[in-house]
């Protein structure tokens, strides 16, 4: 049954330097492939420096299941790959092609097909990655069957862009999404909507059950919605989708070529026109940001600024980020600190002026204004986690180690971004989403 949820807990950070409403296409001519970005898969690489390949063309493969294929978004030449600390892979640099050429894929009989092969074809176009799982937060074993699979229509996080307005004419790839998914749990596939915003091209979508939640962030977060509808118990699995990569599955079974194409937002008070930018999976920020963004010391990031990845000027889009933030780099300590009225930063409480201006939006930089302290119990955790859940024992549970009262606290039920919040709000200063993934890791290991 539908569940319209609200809730209370959180808090929206309005930022300056939110995206007009105007797309336009940007090409990259190097792009990445980051196994990192893939959490927990150990990449074995099914190309070397030199190789020509098409969009499509698998580069590596998971090592604990080779079935899984991770490919290249465009057609070229292997340029380099790139490793770390014990010959780590860490990105595979493609050089693209003026022109894209395509593998293809027979995909006319899809819809005709079992969930099993289903799964062979979306492994082998090099769609499962965008496939995800709670808990652990990594990307979903095809050996598994979902209780169910939950599709948040809408990010509420600061300046996330509007997936309404950039799906909004690609109702028939969101369709053929749903209808795979459909295929692949043995329950619900879950539409969850804006209850504060226009429903849009959603609101049409067939074969799944429309849910609504309204309330401040992290409403939009998959997690919290998860929580609210069908909670995850120990031994359960959740499938969770991004609602640009459900379409651009559908386009793969619609088309039998992979749409390796995102409309992302950028962002940020450092950026001079902030706006929609059609762009290829893995594009370079360099490309994307040349020419637009104000100042020399700023930082970018791959995603937003509460779970985002800082990755640089030379760094590459996220496989999961569909926005790029560009915010000041703090570097000097600031006269008086908290002593200054701060009619001009934001706070969770009321320790600046600033809560007299409900409204404004403010021009955060990356200062911490503070360092790492005594972890303390101040309340503040539980004013912005919608979860019924302890964070605080939850966390405490997760820096000693515990897993029995990790499980007894819900951990099953948390993923890093749930966190986000509670990092920025924390009066210790802790990293606390490192925290999170270190501890949902020990889970997986121990447990899963």
């Amino acid at each position: 049954m539908a569940k319209n949820v609200k809730i209370s807990k959180g808090v929206d950070i309005k930022l300056v330097g939110e995206a007009e409403k105007k797309i336009s296409a940007i090409s990259s001519s190097t792009v990445a492939v980051k196994p990192p970005d893939f959490h927990g898969m150990i990449p074995k690489m099914e190309v070397k420096q030199g190789d020509e390949v098409k969009a499509g063309t698998p580069l590596f493969y998971d090592k604990y299941n080779d079935a899984i294929k991770y490919v290249s978004p465009v057609s070229g030449e292997v340029a380099e790959v790139v490793r770390g600390e014990k010959r780590k892979i860490l990105e595979v640099k493609v050089l693209a092609d003026k022109e894209t050429k395509y593998e293809s894929f027979d995909t006319s009989s899809w819809n005709t097909l079992d969930a099993d092969k289903l799964k062979d074809l979306l492994c082998k176009g090099g769609q499962w990655g965008f496939i995800r799982q709670r808990p652990y937060d990594v990307v979903a074993n095809p050996k598994d069957t979902p209780k169910a699979i939950f599709v948040s229509t809408f990010d509420s996080a600061p300046h996330a862009p509007d997936y309404g307005y950039i799906l909004r004419e690609r109702g028939s790839d969101l369709q053929a999404g749903i209808d795979a998914c459909k295929k692949l749990t043995s329950g619900k596939v879950n539409l969850v909507l804006d209850g504060r915003g226009e429903k849009g091209v959603f609101s049409n979508l067939k074969n799944c059950e429309i849910h609504s939640i309204s309330g401040p962030h992290p409403a939009g977060n998959v997690g919290v919605q998860i929580h609210h509808i069908d909670p995850v118990n120990k031994g359960e699995r959740v499938w969770v989708l991004n609602p640009q990569d459900l379409a651009a599955i559908g386009s793969f079974l619609n088309h039998g070529k992979i749409d390796a194409h995102r409309t992302i937002a950028l962002t940020g008070a450092q950026v001079s026109k902030p706006q929609y930018h059609t762009v290829t999976l893995g594009s370079s920020l360099k490309s994307i940001c040349e020419g637009n963004t104000i100042g020399d010391h700023n930082r970018y990031i791959s995603g937003n600024v509460l779970t985002g990845d800082n990755v640089g000027r030379a760094g590459y889009l996220g496989a999961y980020a569909h926005q790029i933030t560009v915010i000041r780099e703090d570097h000097e300590p600031e006269l008086f600190g908290w002593l200054a009225p701060g009619f001009d930063k934001f706070s969770l409480s009321k320790t600046f002026f600033s809560w007299l201006s409900p409204n404004k939006s403010y021009n955060l930089g990356t200062g911490l204004h503070g360092e790492e302290r005594a972890f303390v119990m101040t309340g503040e955790y539980e004013k912005v986690f919608p979860f019924d859940i302890l964070p605080v024992y939850l966390l405490k549970a997760m820096v000693t180690s515990d897993i029995e009262k990790m499980e007894n606290l819900g951990v099953y039920e948390v993923a890093p971004e749930d966190f986000a919040l509670c990092e920025f709000g924390c009066t210790s200063k802790i990293n606390v989403q490192a925290i999170v993934r270190d501890s949902l890791d020990l889970i997986q290991k121990e447990c899963g």
